[in-house]
Formats: structure tokens, sequence, C-alpha cells
């Protein structure tokens, strides 16, 4: 007896979230209209509004799925507290290198959107919000002085280095050494 196993497409929801990422990072959310929006994932129009109440909803979901998947990224290895700080740095470093990279999704959905109340706009501060709070309980872990000084300075970087990257196409170990500066800095 012979067994075939089907992969299954993932759902309309899932396609559109997964076009959204993709569309609204390289292009821009106001660039990308709904019709192309369904086009590259491959629904209808009726089957979009079945699932979300309409682009604004998409845009909102398309950046909680970043948050979860940044989420995910760091809550990987087991790392000493100093290396939980650099492994965002790391994954910048490597992000960067893509030809595919816009810098920081939520930093370009706030600043696109220009509306501080769009609910994606709130998911993408709160997402920087835990980053800054990830990188508190990291320092506070590894006995740094000022760790309430230092996880927003370190926010800071992360975004600077960010955009830096969009606009020199790449990272710069600058980034890093400034890290391990105030690391070492701050008794880490």
């Amino acid at each position: 007896m012979t067994t075939t196993t089907q992969t299954r497409k993932p759902g309309a929801r899932a396609r559109l979230i997964a076009a959204a990422e993709r569309l609204f990072y390289a292009e821009g959310i106001h660039a990308v209209g709904v019709d192309r929006l369904c086009a590259e994932a491959g629904v209808s129009k009726r089957s979009l509004y079945q699932h979300f109440g309409g682009k604004d909803d998409v845009v909102t979901a398309m950046v909680q799925a970043r948050a979860d998947e940044f989420g995910r990224q760091l809550t990987g290895e087991n790392r000493s507290p100093r290396g939980r700080v650099l492994v965002v740095f790391e994954a910048l470093d490597r992000g960067s290198e893509a030809p595919d990279f816009h810098g920081c999704p939520f930093v370009g959905a706030v600043t696109e959107l220009k509306d501080r109340d769009h609910p994606a706009a709130r998911l993408a501060r709160e997402q920087k919000n835990r980053l800054t709070e990830y990188f508190q309980a990291a320092l506070i872990d590894g006995g740094a002085r000022d760790p309430g000084l230092l996880a927003p300075q370190l926010t800071l970087i992360f975004d600077g280095a960010s955009a830096h990257a969009m606009m020199h196409f790449g990272s710069t170990p600058a980034t890093r050494q400034a890290v391990e500066t105030l690391l070492s800095a701050h008794g880490m």
C-alpha cells in the first residue's frame, strides 16, 4: 500500500499576512493596494474581507506576526546575559546583509502610518518596549550598573544601526563596538 503525504496550502488568512509582510516591508504600506495584496496571496477580495475588516486590519496582523517572529528569535538558545544582548545585534547584522533588507519593520510601519493611534502603530511601539524590556532583563541578570538607563540606549543603538544599515547597504562593526563598550562600562 502506498501512502502519499499531501502538503496543505496555508489558509487564506496566513497567505494574506505573509503577502503583507513581503509587500508592505519591501514596497510600503500605502504603495500596496488591496487588489495587489489579494493577487500576491492568491485569494479573492471577498476572502480578505471574510478574515479582516479591511487593509488596516491586515497591516495590524502583519505587525503582530513580525513581533511574534522576533520574539521567537530572542527566546531560542540558552545564552549568558551579555550574549542575550549581543544576539539581537548579531541578528541585525545578518539581516542587514540581505538584499531585501529595508530596516526595522516596526519603525517603518509607525513612520509610514503617521497615525499614532493606529492599532499597528501601537503594536509596533509595544514591540519596541518589549525589546527594551528584553535588554533590561538581560542587563539585570548580568549585574549591569543602571540597567534602566542602558536598556533604552541599546534600543536606540539598534534603531540607529538599522537605519544605518539601510542607508549603507549593510551593517558596520561600529555597532558591535559601541554595544560592547557600553556593556563593559556598565560592568557586563
